[in-house]
């Protein structure tokens, strides 16, 4: 069965909806936007049958496939927030039928193309459709592409009620761009006995490896007085921001400048003036040991610099994020072999590389529900780049369906 018209659709409006989420708000979810897809995917949900069909307070919609045969509780989750990083409002996706394999323009920013010459997987899309932006936004297909992926293959699933399959929970999360994708409530909620995470990039990406993260805030607070007093009294906290910056890493251990299974300290955000800054970091690191090492780096510099003038006070505050979900999944990978097989079912050959990033996934395994993650077809997340191709989508929703049937007994 083709799924090819019906992820066009989803996709196309899904992306549509603003949906960014905000790091700096205490709310959850973190944006009042976000409700407008929470709440159209609950009343889709609800449209075509689910069962306890419920947002949460803390945002998230689940919902129930009652099962039609014996066999596990199984999750599958998808993100409904888009990434701050970029500009994500009034995004207009466009749909490139049978793409010819040349250099995609945009109509909207015509300085602006996406070349297979310097993205390879988009050179083996030829005769695919292409969704992308207009050029002046991200798209959105992380993760909307999963929602898309869940929500056809829920509907189908509803719709053929004489398909055996075990009883699923359907799970449309907020802020997972911001960490905040999996409230301490979710694992009871969902109440499943795995889980999987649509959020994955190229086809036959089955993902059971992520960073450990943490964020770390450094506070650099001056002594304030009129420059024209200042001789002497003035401690310019911007001055000592700048030493901090300027002492850390700069030709190794950035993001620009690793890969693979490099972890890596990013700056991400600098605020603030000459009485007080705010200085912001994530540490990323496979290996537990090598993100301690990374924030006692980070906490040696700050010594140092605080040193040279005891007059400012420097604070250094280091929390977890989450955390490399192989831990966990290593010693139990019957999710990751299932998955696997069931690529293998539909002639895709299973590639598992860690993900140099982190996803819910991360955190539910982390916090008991094993949780993989699984491709969608999205590339050049978090950019205009951003592209996805429809009949990559079409692939992820069979390996789901196939998955269920799978994990079926009797």
């Amino acid at each position: 069965m083709s799924f090819h018209d019906e992820l066009t659709d989803r996709l196309v409006r899904y992306a549509a909806i603003d949906s960014q989420s905000d790091a700096d708000s205490p709310a959850a979810p973190s944006t009042a936007i976000q409700h407008k897809l929470l709440d159209l995917l609950a009343q889709e949900l609800a449209d075509i049958g689910a069962a306890d069909v419920t947002k949460t307070p803390y945002g998230t919609v689940i919902a129930t496939i009652p099962g039609t045969a014996p066999g596990p509780t199984i999750g599958f989750l998808a993100h409904v927030d888009t990434a701050p990083q970029f500009n994500a409002t009034g995004v207009k996706p466009r749909v490139i039928k049978g793409y010819n394999g040349g250099v995609i323009t945009y109509p909207d920013n015509p300085d602006l193309t996406l070349d297979p010459a310097q993205f390879p997987y988009l050179a083996q899309k030829q005769g695919h459709d292409i969704i992308t932006a207009s050029g002046l936004t991200l798209l959105g297909a992380d993760d909307k592409a999963g929602v898309a992926i869940l929500m056809a293959a829920a509907r189908h699933l509803l719709a053929n009620p004489d398909r055996k399959h075990p009883t699923i929970r359907i799970a449309f999360t907020p802020d997972e761009e911001i960490g905040r994708g999996v409230d301490k409530r979710l694992p009871k909620d969902l109440g499943v006995d795995f889980a999987y995470t649509f959020d994955g990039g190229a086809v036959g990406e089955i993902e059971y490896e992520s960073f450990s993260a943490d964020g770390a805030t450094v506070t650099i607070k001056g002594v304030s007085i009129h420059p024209g007093l200042a001789k002497d009294k003035l401690v310019n906290a911007i001055h000592l921001a700048a030493k901090i910056v300027e002492m850390m890493p700069q030709a190794t251990m950035t993001p620009e400048t690793t890969d693979d299974r490099q972890g890596f300290v990013h700056a991400t955000d600098m605020t603030g003036g000459s009485s007080e800054m705010k200085i912001k970091f994530i540490l990323r690191d496979f290996e537990l040991d090598g993100l301690k090492a990374k924030g006692e780096m980070l906490q040696k510099v700050c010594a140092a610099v605080q040193a040279t003038e005891p007059r400012a006070e420097i604070t250094c505050t280091i929390a977890p994020q989450y955390r490399n979900m192989r831990y966990w999944l290593e010693k139990d990978m019957t999710p990751v072999d299932l998955a696997r097989d069931a690529a293998r079912d539909l002639g895709i050959e299973p590639v598992s590389v860690p993900i140099r990033g982190g996803t819910d996934g991360s955190r539910l395994t982390e916090m008991g529900v094993p949780c993989p993650n699984l491709f969608t077809g999205m590339q050049n997340i978090h950019g205009p780049l951003e592209w996805v191709s429809v009949q990559d989508m079409e692939q992820a929703t069979d390996l789901m369906l196939t998955l269920v049937k799978k994990a079926t007994r009797g």
